[in-house]
C-alpha cells in the first residue's frame, strides 16, 4: 500500500491501520510545512518507525505527488521494494487560504497543482501498473484499491479556501472517472471525505 501525505495526522493514522491489517506500506511525505514550503525526511521516517516498532513493514518515500516522474517513482517504490502494488490511499495536501479576492495566482496554483495534479500523477501511474499487471495475468481480476482525499469544501465552497475547494471537487471528478476505468481490471476507486482535527484545520 502507498499512502501518500502519511507521516502526520489522518495519513500517518492510515498507514498504521495498514499495516495492523497485514499491509507492507510505502510512507510518502515530503515532510513540508502547511503551506507547502520546506523540505524532510523526518517526518516519513518517524512513521515507519512507528510501523516498525509495532511488527509491520514499512518504507519511506520523500518524493513529490505534484511532479509527474517523481510521482512514478512512489509507485515504483512500492513495486520494487514488495513486488507489487494493490492500494494507493492519497492524503497529501497543502493550504494557501485567502479569500478569492485577494487571492494570488501562485496561491491558486500551488494548491491546485499539489492536490489535483498529485491526485492526477499518482493515478495515473498507479492504473498504467495495474494495467500492466492486468493484461499479464490474462485478464484475471486484481483487486487493486484507489482511494482519494476530498473534502467537505468541495460541497460547500469553503470561504477563504477557493483553491482549495476548487480542487477537491476536482479530485471527487477524477476518481469517479478513474472508477470507470478500473472496472475492468477488477479494481475500485473511491473517494473519501473525512473529517478529522488535524494541522491541515
Amino acid at each position: 500500500a502507498v499512502v501518500t501525505g502519511s507521516s502526520r495526522g489522518l495519513g500517518r493514522a492510515i498507514a498504521r491501520e495498514f499495516s495492523r491489517e497485514g499491509a507492507s506500506v510505502v510512507v510518502n511525505d515530503l515532510g513540508g510545512a502547511l503551506d507547502g514550503t520546506g523540505t524532510s525526511s523526518g517526518p516519513a521516517d518517524t512513521t515507519v518507525a512507528s510501523i516498525t516498532k509495532e511488527g509491520g513493514t514499512a518504507v519511506a518515500s520523500y518524493d513529490s505527488v505534484a511532479e509527474f516522474e517523481s510521482a512514478g517513482r512512489i509507485v515504483q517504490t512500492a513495486i520494487d521494494t514488495y513486488g507489487r502494488l494493490d492500494i494507493v490511499c492519497h492524503l497529501a495536501g497543502i493550504l494557501r487560504d485567502r479569500m478569492v479576492f485577494n487571492m494570488t495566482e501562485e496561491e491558486w496554483d500551488s494548491v491546485i497543482v499539489v492536490h489535483l495534479k498529485g491526485h492526477f500523477c499518482t493515478i495515473r501511474h498507479t492504473l498504467s501498473h495495474w494495467r500492466e499487471r492486468w493484461k499479464a495475468g490474462g485478464g484475471e481480476p486484481l483487486g487493486g484499491r484507489l482511494i482519494s482525499t476530498s473534502s467537505e469544501a468541495a460541497l460547500i465552497g469553503a470561504m477563504g479556501s477557493g483553491n482549495y475547494s476548487a480542487a477537491k471537487a476536482g479530485i471527487t471528478a477524477l476518481t469517479i472517472s478513474a472508477a470507470r476505468e478500473v472496472l475492468r481490471f477488477g479494481c475500485t476507486a473511491n473517494v473519501l471525505v473525512p473529517r478529522a482535527r488535524t494541522r491541515m484545520i
